[in-house]
């Protein structure tokens, strides 16, 4: 062959892919809305409602809302009575790598906005036993109901930080039940989707395309949520005040969960490229990845004053694996620890409308490489503080039942740490270059809940 052909069919080849790849990333447009997410959620992020952002999720287990579904689902249990919560959150982030060959230093600004509505209601009346049986569900969606499939996964020449973006579709449902005297176990399920899309075409070496079919499916993946909640002094000494009065412990267990999109594409082009084998391209990819988590959470009741404590072992570690399966991020070689989360909570009653929350919590970076080729990970350890105030009503003007009014501050303080970037791109020029990731996160949350 001499060089006017082989140039000729390497620029042929070339456009095939070409018009390939814009047919690829058509059909992953298909499979789900496009817009920036990372490995965390809103659950474990920040908090579901105002209570949990305030008190840096330390008292999440022990929450007298329906978020309690998602932290510790036996203890919707405790309350015997309905709720009707509506909430809405707002995260600003100000990440920044800092680094000489760079121009500027904030690597993101986008905020996580967030909608919230969470119901809990008493389904003893659908049997005829008439045990108690209580129901949580919970829905989130991000940019105020804008982004409902939220999902982004790229490489990255500049870096990105991995637990920190849009979030895709918040759904948890879940429900509890008293066992034995100051014994109640819960069970829930956490859901998400996992794409996949077929695309064939037929295409010339600009790129037009005919005779296409594209097929998309999204089935859910349902994931598992199980505590058991142990009030010990109504077990103990249920009929008097003992040394244990007020005092209750729990345990949960959280499986890992992602959302995943698959798009399988093939494409023939007259004379160049036949249908009986045709150029087929594959990419599969998973973002918002939840690991599998065990809580242990204590809590102690006074008569003004609660306290909690509570310590998460998140299993980061099997995301390493998983990785190796994604075409997007297989060549990072990420490598992740598992993290321990200690968090230190209290609320004090001041009045009899009136309560005021606060909470402290330190979370380790699970992101063990310093250097993630191509993709370029950022992570941080953090510190998170809360503070939040409560206001219920018993009597109002306009509602039959009590009203319930919640706002809640956190703050998250990125620790810095150095990264290396590394890059296989063809012409780039920061390949080893060091930078500083570090940054702040502030949320406010604020909520409206009607019990009944």
């Amino acid at each position: 062959m001499n060089r006017s052909s082989h140039w000729s069919s390497h620029r042929s080849s070339h456009f095939a892919r070409q018009a390939l790849f814009s047919l690829i990333f058509a059909g992953a447009a298909g499979a789900s809305m496009q817009a920036h997410a990372g490995m965390g959620n809103l659950g474990s992020n920040y908090g579901i409602f105002p209570m949990d952002v305030a008190s840096a999720q330390s008292l999440s287990m022990f929450n007298d809302q329906v978020s309690t579904t998602y932290y510790n689902p036996a203890f919707l249990a405790k309350d015997p009575r309905g709720e009707l919560t509506a909430g809405a959150m707002h995260a600003e982030q100000k990440l920044q790598a800092k680094g000489a060959d760079r121009n500027g230093d904030i690597l993101s600004k986008t905020p996580s906005q967030h909608l919230v509505i969470g119901l809990k209601t008493d389904l003893s009346d659908l049997t005829r036993s008439g045990h108690p049986i209580y129901l949580g569900f919970i829905a989130g969606v991000d940019k105020f109901s804008r982004d409902l499939l939220a999902f982004k996964s790229e490489t990255s020449e500049s870096g990105q930080f991995l637990t920190y973006g849009r979030q895709p579709l918040f759904l948890i449902i879940g429900g509890g039940t008293k066992l034995w005297r100051g014994i109640d176990a819960g069970f829930a399920t956490r859901t998400t989707l996992h794409s996949q899309a077929e695309l064939t075409t037929r295409t010339d070496l600009a790129g037009n395309t005919q005779y296409e079919k594209l097929n998309v499916n999204a089935q859910p993946s349902i994931r598992s949520i199980a505590s058991v909640n142990v009030d010990i002094g109504a077990t103990l000494c249920p009929d008097n005040d003992c040394w244990a009065t007020g005092l209750e412990t729990a345990i949960s267990f959280r499986t890992s969960s992602t959302s995943k999109t698959t798009v399988n594409a093939n494409t023939v082009i007259p004379g160049l490229i036949p249908s009986s084998d045709p150029l087929n391209f594959t990419v599969s990819t998973l973002d918002s990845y939840q690991p599998s988590a065990y809580g242990l959470g204590i809590h102690y009741t006074m008569r003004h004053w609660r306290f909690g404590a509570s310590v998460e072992q998140q299993n980061w570690s099997d995301l390493s694996a998983a990785f190796k399966g994604d075409t997007i991020k297989d060549q990072a070689q990420a490598k992740f620890d598992d993290i321990l989360i200690p968090r230190l909570g209290a609320a004090h009653r001041i009045s009899e409308h009136f309560t005021l929350v606060a909470g402290l919590a330190y979370q380790k970076s699970p992101l063990k490489s310093t250097r993630t080729q191509d993709v370029n990970y950022f992570d941080n350890d953090k510190y998170i503080a809360g503070l939040g105030v409560s206001a219920e009503f018993k009597r109002t003007y306009l509602f039959a039942h009590p009203v319930r009014f919640d706002l809640g501050y956190q703050y998250q303080m990125l620790k810095s740490r150095d990264f290396t970037i590394s890059n296989t791109r063809p012409g780039n020029t920061n390949n080893g270059a060091v930078v500083e990731a570090s940054g702040d996160v502030q949320v406010i949350a604020g909520s409206m809940t009607l019990k009944f």
